[in-house]
């Protein structure tokens, strides 16, 4: 193993950048090549099948099966012409990754030859085995059948002469067995409930949509080198590893010029993306060293929350050409910085009002805040809910780590919009208010658009922040699926606005005006939601200390958060959305649940394998090392020179004998853990055991190797360090 690591190492520093050829200079001759997108729905089908496919697209209208055969072989045309030879329904089950199966287009002519056909029921559904897929308890093993049907709202695309078809995926029963079908229906309930109130403002508004923009942070390791690591390869993190001398501490990463090979990578994989028509924008340095950062361009959270998948594994792909190998795990090595998925959410009307913008009037003003506040107010009843959606094993390193919002869900608006909103709080009551009392309101609501996009700072230590025209849902771990916390929002401030509608209604039929009708309903909510508020420093010990105060939760064990979906709260949010029902809910639960305790176990597993059949061989071999070296000094020194000699070699061989001590112990000790655990058939009970009795042991035991990275040999130490992997490009 320690000819392993030296000969990754060698390796790495004879990598030159690939050279990729590009179409073309310029992005817009080739962006969307492989995207099936509107312009060649226009080419390819009939008028009366494009305007089938768009009515669905913006109405929901459902496409009936000749119009679907027409699509099918307008997309098949297409595909083939671009060199496609296979079809896949492309789909999110609950694992967080994607899933697909591909089928040839051909089928077999009465003459025995073959000819290739796609017919508009391949389109629409198919019928994938449901029974490999987590389901919480939703389908039993033997019962495999499950469904997979089209998503027209995104467009198919082709990926490795495949054409992919964005599908959602419900069992045979009819429960969501994947993350779209849920996102879809919280897209339709925000939509009909932002419509709704939009009225109060502007008739002519008639959809709303939710937009997403996704940040995705990641870290880049040299293959030679990941392989080198199997805790890397097996569990996406280092399970053990000494701090760098140098690692983040003088910031001289963030921003700062990339290396030539990364570029090259970071060039590819971003030409890629945009043949499959993913706007990706920005691309940098992240705060770590090896850590890096990619944005696209906002838009509609359906296409988004696709579009991040797919980008997730084009990086992995394109990543390989270039000798690289991708990490999107929140925490792959401990002491800097994890790795994040920035949300930026914001809700967008059919005529072109971003409704989280400030407007540049009263009128539009008081459309902002109201959107505004009824969001800060669904995040105040639901924050457990929000929390749970972003906790899992992997993520729970992040949170509260001085680097990522702690596990207290609260909103930061500036110093600004917090004035605007203390100001409403202050001026106006329960009574009707004079002309002179609305006139100085309007006005200093008009103030707005004046100073906010250019004077509210950020803060990076929010979980969820208000930056200008949108929320930042900074919580979200770099390897989750984006639909599971949208699907939440989406969920709570579409309940939120029907609330709000109700009680402004309820304020007009006792002929409050509407304007008035509206300030009442959203004073009460500022006052009501104002604990959740918070302008400061989310890393500090004193918000921990002031959000207790303010009964705020501060729930970090993974198992404890998954509880809040079983809630009659949440519950209820979701039936009355028509998101998800109980038995739905249920079987996410169990899935997530089931999840954390799999990846606990596997690193519980690879950790031990590894102390065993590495590490303890290693420092066993330096200690024997070190005895033979003793009884060298003892022969060859008189009794007072020894003494003095040996003593510090003395005291090394007992300092490495009680770190071998202590592996050997805990792992013993873990492993006892991990068997009682594994007979509890409850998946509750045996979460919280992997995360109350198996989970303490893997600091443990690191503690015990970090410190023996110190000491033995660096010749023989068997596994690449934080020096190499992150440094070594």
């Amino acid at each position: 193993m320690a000819n392993l690591r030296f000969q990754a190492l060698q390796e790495v520093l004879r990598r030159q950048p690939v050279d990729i050829a590009f179409p073309s200079n310029k992005i817009s001759d080739y962006f969307g090549i492989n995207v099936f997108d509107r312009q060649k729905m226009q080419k390819y089908l009939s008028l009366e099948a494009y305007r089938s496919v768009q009515r669905s697209i913006e109405k929901g209208t459902r496409i009936d099966r000749k119009m679907a055969d027409e699509v099918a072989a307008g997309m098949k045309a297409w595909a083939t012409e671009r060199g496609a030879t296979h079809y896949t329904h492309w789909f999110h089950p609950l694992t967080d990754a994607t899933a697909e199966k591909h089928d040839a287009f051909i089928e077999l002519s009465d003459s025995g030859s073959v000819i290739e056909n796609f017919s508009g029921s391949k389109l629409v559904q198919q019928e994938p085995d449901a029974s490999s897929f987590p389901s919480g308890g939703l389908r039993n093993t033997f019962e495999a059948r499950g469904y997979t049907a089209w998503d027209p709202t995104s467009p198919a695309f082709i990926v490795d002469k495949t054409l992919s078809i964005p599908t959602i995926f419900v069992s045979y029963t009819g429960e969501a067995l994947d993350h779209k079908t849920p996102l879809l229906k919280s897209m339709m309930a925000i939509d009909q409930a932002a419509s709704e109130v939009c009225l109060y403002f502007d008739r002519s508004v008639t959809r709303v949509v939710p937009t997403l923009g996704w940040e995705q942070e990641y870290f880049l390791i040299d293959e030679a080198l990941y392989h080198a690591r199997p805790d890397l390869v097996l569990t996406d993190r280092t399970l053990m590893g000494h701090a760098s001398a140098k690692d983040q501490q003088l910031e001289d990463h963030y921003f700062g010029s990339i290396p030539e090979r990364v570029s090259a990578f970071m060039k590819h994989f971003e030409m890629e993306a945009y043949k499959l028509g993913i706007p990706v924008k920005t691309r940098h340095n992240e705060v770590a060293p090896n850590q890096f950062e990619c944005a696209p361009i906002f838009e509609e959270a359906n296409l988004a929350a696709d579009h991040n998948l797919l980008i997730m594994d084009l990086m992995k792909n394109v990543a390989r050409r270039h000798h690289f190998r991708v990490l999107f795990h929140e925490k792959p090595f401990a002491g800097v910085n994890g790795s994040g998925k920035h949300c930026n959410w914001s809700l967008m009307t059919d005529n072109g009002i971003n409704l989280l913008a400030p407007g540049k009037t009263p009128r539009t003003n008081l459309l902002f805040l109201t959107f505004l506040v009824n969001t800060i107010k669904a995040v105040y009843e639901h924050a457990d809910l929000l929390r749970a959606t972003i906790s899992s094993a992997g993520n729970i390193h992040r949170l509260g780590a001085n680097e990522a919002p702690p596990a207290i869900i609260s909103a930061f608006l500036g110093a600004r919009v917090s004035e605007m909103l203390d100001l409403i709080e202050h001026n106006v009551t329960d009574k009707k208010m004079t002309p002179d009392e609305k006139t100085e309101l309007k006005l200093n609501i008009g103030k707005i658009p004046r100073i906010l996009l250019d004077n509210t700072d950020r803060n990076r230590t929010s979980p969820f922040a208000f930056t200008g025209n949108r929320f930042e849902f900074r919580a979200v771990g770099a390897s989750a699926n984006v639909a599971a916390p949208i699907i939440a929002l989406n969920t709570a401030v579409a309940d939120q606005l029907e609330q709000f509608k109700k009680e402004v209604s309820s304020l007009i039929r006792k002929r409050i005006k509407k304007d008035e009708a509206i300030l009442q309903v959203l004073r009460k909510y500022i006052i009501d939601s104002k604990s959740i508020r918070f302008e400061g420093n989310n890393y500090s010990e004193e918000w921990v200390k002031e959000a207790a105060k303010r009964k705020l939760s501060n729930v970090r064990d993974v198992p404890s958060n998954m509880d809040v979906y079983l809630t009659d709260k949440t519950i209820g949010l979701y039936d009355r959305q028509k998101v998800l029902d109980k038995r739905e809910l249920e079987g996410r639960t169990g899935v997530r649940l089931e999840m954390y305790t799999k990846r606990i176990q596997i690193e519980a597993r690879v950790l031990g394998d590894l102390a065993i059949n590495h590490i303890l061989p290693t420092a066993i071999k330096y200690q024997n090392d070190l005895i033979e070296n003793v009884r060298g000094m003892k022969e060859i020194f008189d009794e007072d020179e020894f003494k003095e000699f040996a003593a510090a070699r003395l005291d090394r061989i007992r300092e490495v004998s009680a770190h071998i001590s202590g592996i050997k112990a805990k792992v013993r000790e873990m492993v006892e853990e991990r068997k009682k655990a594994n007979i509890v058939e409850d998946i509750r009970k045996k979460a919280s055991l992997y995360s109350e009795k198996v989970y303490p042991y893997l600091d443990i035991i690191r503690d015990h190797i970090d410190r023996l990275e110190l000491i033995v040999d660096n010749e023989t130490w068997p596994l690449p360090k934080y020096r190499e992997l992150l440094f070594v490009r």
